[in-house]
């Protein structure tokens, strides 16, 4: 579907290409179609502060603390997986296997197909290559060389999960078809993506792609990569099914009571991908904690032991204010409380869920941790009232 807004005024010729573009033509006609479209804008399945400017303008003065600044970065060199092209060269045995690139970025090997889920390979998830979030350890794997792509998922546009240089990369290196919520298919079409292998999904819409089903699920955030936000982009989470196996990635999202009714209608699934990290009292709507993240889990699955939980949205950039090892003490701490199965690999790693997972805290020896709390496994990030994980 094409739409995009073409360049039109001197204005629009400084636009910064990775700003992408707005929908128009026939693409936004079908947004105000959308049932989720209101007054104007995208709306949340339950209320939420949508673009939380004013809560990032009280978090600054946090940011800037030495101390604090020094928590949220890991202490010595994360320690990505050295082999991760070889193990890729094998066929998954169980025909689900997951390998978690760092953040949000997935690469799901599922039924004989390849998905990748908010692929940035970039050094900051940025509009510019000279400022912005950083990356805290390198990619695992050139992109070239992580082996054919058949599906290219994207959450929302926000740019540590939509980036420019690697879209361009995967539109150029493969035949990959991205499968995105309404409205992002401007930005793609801007960077030259081919609308042919486009396809745009409200939430419950579902598409086939490489002999596997794609439904867009409800999420709880916002979008927007310019300095005009319009939340004309739709935001979304994601079950991905095939012959044998069923797999959820949540994109970013608030911890809201739709998740139940995502996993009666579409689960339970054999793995979920849940994000748990950069989340904040400043803004409690659009990112989930660790304990929330699990509730999530659960939900989905009706019980939280089921299938196995990947912790996403961690790790990789300086987001917020939590320390950057708290994401994954958290979750394993509400794991163990509530019996789940919680996988936190190598950025790189692969893993078979069907297999047994990786069981080495490996972050512990590269955080920055006080001395005091060296074996603390609280976490502080979650001090707002929890969510009780129902099983």
């Amino acid at each position: 579907m094409t739409g995009s807004r073409p360049t039109s005024s001197p204005l629009d010729a400084l636009r910064p290409a990775a700003f992408g573009a707005d929908p128009s033509g026939e693409r936004m006609a079908r947004i105000r179609r959308s049932p989720n479209f209101a007054d104007g804008v995208f709306t949340n399945p339950v209320g939420a502060e949508r673009t939380p400017s004013a809560a990032m303008l009280k978090f600054l003065p946090t940011y800037f603390r030495a101390e604090q600044r020094a928590r949220r970065a890991p202490g010595g060199t994360v320690p990505v997986h050295p082999t991760t092209v070889a193990d890729l060269a094998v066929p998954a045995a169980s025909g689900l296997r997951l390998t978690w690139m760092g953040h949000s970025s997935v690469l799901a090997e599922i039924d004989g197909a390849r998905v990748l889920f908010d692929p940035v390979w970039s050094e900051r998830c940025s509009p510019f290559a000279f400022a912005g979030p950083r990356r805290l350890h390198p990619v695992p794997v050139p992109l070239r060389e992580t082996g054919p792509v058949d599906a290219v998922v994207i959450s929302h546009d926000h740019y540590d999960h939509l980036d420019m240089a690697t879209v361009r990369a995967l539109s150029r290196g493969s035949g990959a078809h991205f499968v995105v919520p309404l409205g992002v298919g401007a930005h793609l079409e801007h960077w030259g993506v081919p609308a042919g292998r486009i396809t745009e999904l409200d939430w419950h819409e579902t598409a086939r792609v490489a002999g596997l089903s794609f439904t867009a699920t409800s999420a709880r955030h916002f979008c927007g990569r310019a300095l005009r936000n319009t939340q004309h982009t739709l935001w979304a989470s994601w079950v991905v099914a095939g012959s044998e196996h069923r797999i959820f990635h949540s994109g970013d999202t608030g911890y809201f009571p739709g998740f139940a009714d995502i996993g009666a209608q579409y689960g339970p699934f054999d793995a979920t991908m849940i994000q748990i990290g950069a989340y904040s009292e400043f803004w409690p709507d659009i990112h989930m904690t660790p304990d929330e993240g699990l509730q999530a889990h659960a939900d989905l699955q009706g019980d939280a032991a089921r299938g196995v939980m990947l912790p996403i949205h961690w790790g990789t950039f300086n987001l917020a204010p939590h320390p950057w090892e708290e994401p994954a003490e958290g979750s394993v701490a509400a794991a163990a409380r509530h019996g789940a199965r919680v996988a936190i690999p190598r950025p790189g790693q692969p893993f078979e869920p069907a297999d047994g997972l990786p069981a080495d805290h490996w972050w512990r020896a590269v955080a920055v941790r006080p001395v005091a709390a060296a074996e603390e496994t609280a976490v502080r990030g979650t001090a707002r009232p929890k969510v009780s994980v129902r099983a």
